[in-house]
């Protein structure tokens, strides 16, 4: 009964359904393995996505059940649906119940995706109780469950992960985490997570820089590379100034107050965007 006590949009909401675009790293294993054409992989990694999917829903629930009295104080988090009151505590277990009990239906057929999903949720309950407070812990743990996501769509296609993949991802991952923590650097100081008093904008940009510099460094060491040039031809040769220019745009981004959320700031800029569609566009170029 206690879900009726709730509106539709209210869950959905409480269920953050545009982050799940934070998922697509699932989709890695099986876009650079150019397996795309077997149905049946493509059918296991849709299944790890939507398993991940319902995972991450799971994760925020908690998380904004656990803080719901201290959200309720916050002046921007307020607004969400169990601080708010528009979704009750009862509702939102019952929903994170369900959500689990879906996320193990579909990644039941894969032990390893199991495996790794719960190792998913796992992390990010300990990040969200505890481990959000402790510097660098705390991104780091971000950038594992993005790693996690890559690990599990290779997993999906029955493949070992590229160490150039796995190299560029772990870079990649805390680059964004860092620039989550810098973008949270611009509020006001009655709206930043406790831990922002151990990130002095300083060394948070030198973390950026760090992770940034590291991301090109790989990403254009795989692109020129003779496993690379062997799979892709020189279509990845061509993408490096496109993701050079999503990087850069990136941080520019995040330094005008943006990137606190990762997934609705990447979305909402269309230059981003484009940056993406037109990476896809070299990469896909002689597939078809």
């Amino acid at each position: 009964m206690p879900l009726f006590l709730s509106t539709p949009l209210a869950l959905l909401r409480l269920m953050r359904p545009h982050q799940w675009v934070k998922n697509v790293f699932v989709f890695a294993g099986l876009v650079f393995s150019q397996n795309w054409s077997d149905t049946s992989l493509d059918l296991r990694v849709l299944l790890a996505f939507s398993a991940f999917c319902c995972a991450s829903s799971v994760v925020y629930i908690l998380n904004d059940w656990h803080d719901r009295a201290s959200d309720a104080l916050h002046p921007l988090k307020r607004h969400r649906p169990l601080a708010s009151g528009a979704v009750t505590p009862a509702a939102a277990l019952a929903t994170a119940a369900l959500l689990l009990a879906l996320g193990v239906a579909l990644a039941s057929g894969n032990g390893t995706l199991l495996v790794l999903l719960a190792l998913y949720v796992a992390l990010n309950m300990a990040y969200s109780w505890r481990l959000k407070q402790v510097p660098v812990v705390d991104v780091s743990l971000i950038a594992a469950g993005f790693m996690l996501r890559l690990l599990a769509g290779t997993a999906a296609v029955g493949i070992p992960p590229s160490r150039w993949l796995l190299l560029t991802g772990i870079f990649l991952t805390l680059f964004l985490g860092f620039c989550k923590r810098r973008a949270e650097s611009f509020q006001d100081e009655a709206s930043q997570r406790a831990v922002m008093a151990h990130y002095p904008p300083a060394l948070i940009d030198t973390f950026i820089a760090v992770t940034m510099t590291a991301v090109m460094t790989t990403y254009s060491l795989f692109a020129t590379s003779a496993e690379a040039q062997l799979q892709h031809g020189q279509r990845l040769l061509y993408t490096v100034p496109v993701v050079i220019f999503g990087l850069l745009r990136y941080t520019y981004q995040v330094h005008r107050g943006h990137g606190e959320d990762v997934a609705r700031d990447l979305l909402r800029d269309p230059w981003m965007v484009a940056a993406g569609c037109l990476w896809l566009l070299i990469f896909l170029s002689g597939r078809f």
